[in-house]
């Protein structure tokens, strides 16, 4: 499994969200995207940045971006999460971690001095033709709205 680049096109990709509806890349053709990769729902710094996102949500959309939420968690753990924390995008319940493989962002972390394999909190700013535009892998939780804006400068 290769990383992605910025300037690689993404690949084509398909999920279901938290309603069991299937989301495909090319759903996005000709928009903006922000595919954000999380390790769990309802944890501390997950909740802190989809509620960055939540509250600046309008504004990347006035900037023509839409928000896309990527995690293994199931579906319905990702509707609890939306509902809770009144998430405004949808999020791909992506259990059998396709996605995550596709993007590159399973691998090894540490954690209080223990190493194990899962999803490095990274996320993909996509243009209108699915090209990478930028990559951050190291994640402000409680600024990363900030953080996107800035890679656009």
């Amino acid at each position: 499994m290769s990383k992605l680049k910025v300037g690689d096109k993404v690949p084509e990709f398909q999920g279901k969200d938290e309603n069991g509806n299937t989301v495909k890349s090319s759903d996005y053709k000709g928009k903006k995207l922000i595919v954000y990769f999380y390790p769990k729902d309802m944890t501390p710094g997950c909740t802190n940045q989809a509620c960055n996102l939540r509250e600046n949500y309008e504004s990347l959309k006035s900037k023509g971006f839409e928000i896309l939420g990527v995690s293994a968690d199931s579906e319905a753990r990702h509707q609890k999460f939306i509902e809770k924390y009144n998430l405004p995008f949808q999020l791909i319940a992506d259990t059998e971690k396709e996605v995550i493989n596709q993007f590159g962002v399973w691998g090894p972390k540490k954690f209080m001095g223990k190493e194990y394999e899962g999803i490095n909190r990274t996320t993909f700013v996509i243009d209108e033709e699915g090209k990478i535009l930028s990559i951050i892998d190291k994640v402000k939780t409680k600024d990363h709205t900030q953080q996107i804006i800035d890679t656009l400068v």
